[in-house]
């Protein structure tokens, strides 16, 4: 299984210069998780830069995958993640949602970088 994390969904989507490693997980959609927050991060900011036509058609993309709730379990974990690690809800969210499922996460968020079970690229 696979979870490419908010930044890497909208680099994939503005054709940006990493979007070629984030292509093969994305364009494998039935190994690919996606948490709700992720939804919501990508959504946002496709509606800012954009409108919520387009940002409609990128979440239904993502929703393409296996969607993956918040619960009370990935809460938990993502909050031991949050301090342990020191990152923010969102990142601890998705960190905590990529373990749950046994998920490689895709990121270029400078935050993931080291992390075990995480495939990292620098942003450019």
């Amino acid at each position: 299984m696979n979870l490419v994390d908010s930044s890497g969904w909208l680099e994939f989507f503005s054709d940006g210069p990493n979007a070629s490693f984030f292509a093969p997980p994305i364009q494998k959609l039935s190994e690919l998780i996606v948490p709700t927050v992720s939804l919501y991060e990508v959504f946002k900011r496709v509606l800012q830069q954009r409108d919520e036509t387009q940002a409609l058609q990128a979440v239904a993309l993502m929703e393409q995958a296996m969607v993956v709730e918040l619960d009370a379990a990935i809460a938990f974990s993502a909050a031991k993640l949050s301090v342990d690690l020191k990152l923010p809800i969102a990142d601890s969210i998705i960190l905590a949602s990529a373990r749950a499922f046994d998920a490689m996460l895709w990121s270029q968020d400078a935050e993931f970088e080291g992390i075990e079970g995480v495939r990292f690229v620098r942003a450019p």
